[in-house]
């Protein structure tokens, strides 16, 4: 079951591209995008990770920070940060917990096919840990300007008027 708009957002604590762990808890207070991907240095991950790279300068303006997340290991996500200028820390969930507890892992058509897999997917979570906004079957092309709206709308039915500092 898929992680929904106004549900709790799960909790990890995960190992980052940087070799640090780093948790929901370490964005309490702020605005949080965090979004599921297959691959690093596949042709469609790379361009969700370049969109939400470019996005990163507005997504901060509004109070945001952005992490993504794949089964890839860490040492994975550095060769792919690097390779792509990457701005946002990438997680690893090497044993899938964290993508089965957002519903972000299950069975998905690729190629006419069933497969199991990471089913790409986007949760725009509030300051008070709650999910504002959630996506699932993502297509890359134009999602990030979605997000980015969604953003701007939940911020404005709060009644933020800046973001808090960190």
């Amino acid at each position: 079951m898929s992680a929904k708009a106004g549900d709790r957002a799960p909790s990890f604590d995960l190992e980052s591209d940087r070799g640090e762990r780093v948790s929901l808890d370490d964005f309490s207070g702020r605005w949080l995008v965090v979004y599921f991907y297959p691959k690093d240095n596949t042709p469609g991950c790379t361009r969700q990770a370049q969109a939400f790279t470019l996005a990163a300068p507005r997504l901060e303006k509004l109070g945001a920070t952005v992490v993504g997340i794949s089964k890839d290991s860490a040492k994975s996500h550095c060769g792919f940060r690097d390779k792509n200028a990457i701005t946002f820390p990438l997680l690893s969930d090497s044993d899938l917990e964290v993508h089965k507890a957002y519903g972000a892992w299950g069975v998905k058509t690729m190629y006419g096919k069933k497969v199991e897999g990471t089913i790409r997917s986007t949760f725009l979570v509030a300051p008070d840990g709650v999910i504002a906004r959630a996506w699932t079957g993502v297509r890359v092309d134009g999602h990030v300007d979605a997000v980015v709206e969604a953003l701007e709308q939940a911020r404005s039915r709060l009644g933020a008027k800046k973001p808090a500092r960190t």
